[in-house]
């Protein structure tokens, strides 16, 4: 695989990564899995561009590929996702941030696999009411789709917004998740 010549340089391995929803590329540091993202999404470049943004001047790393042990668990965690048998992923992950945006990541982590939560739900829940508007520019943000789900955040009237890998996508994910949802 060729990575885009604006990569983040502390990347040691990626991969292109087959789900039913199309393929994936998954970039990891010696930290843990920094980037997951379709391949057609509009925000794979500017993500990757701000990962850049975050290197350290001067490193060239991304020009040796270093095997990680991050993407091997990601890739079984990811099949046991779309198979409908794992319900939170486990896999490390590098998601350097302002703190603002790192609480509002963490919120979306806690949101349980099936449900969804609006974006003021995720505000309130990190301490922050109003700043839906902020939350919902924060989950843009967010460099690792299906394993930090913002995906379960919907508008505040049910309906589907703000998914850089397209609604249809968001769609699926939702309907994968409340199909396999254990039955009471």
């Amino acid at each position: 695989m060729i990575l885009p010549e604006k990569i983040y340089r502390q990347v040691t391995d990626w991969s292109r990564i087959e789900t039913p929803l199309g393929p994936m590329l998954a970039c990891a540091t010696e930290e843990g899995i920094c980037l997951l993202e379709f391949m057609e999404s509009e925000t794979l470049e500017s993500e990757i561009e701000r990962l850049e943004a975050r290197s350290v001047p001067g490193r060239r790393d991304s020009l040796v590929r270093t095997p990680s042990p991050h993407l091997p668990r990601l890739k079984t965690e990811l099949g046991d996702y779309f198979a409908g048998s794992l319900r939170r992923f486990s896999v490390s992950l590098f998601t350097p941030g302002t703190a603002f945006q790192e609480a509002a990541w963490r919120a979306l982590q806690a949101i349980p696999y099936g449900k969804k939560r609006s974006y003021g739900e995720q505000a309130e829940a990190i301490g922050r009411p109003k700043a839906y508007r902020a939350v919902a520019q924060a989950n843009h943000r967010n460099r690792i789709t299906v394993v930090i789900p913002c995906h379960r955040v919907i508008g505040a009237d049910g309906s589907l917004t703000g998914f850089g890998a397209g609604l249809w996508r968001k769609e699926w994910l939702l309907e994968h998740e409340k199909k396999h949802l254990p039955r009471d």
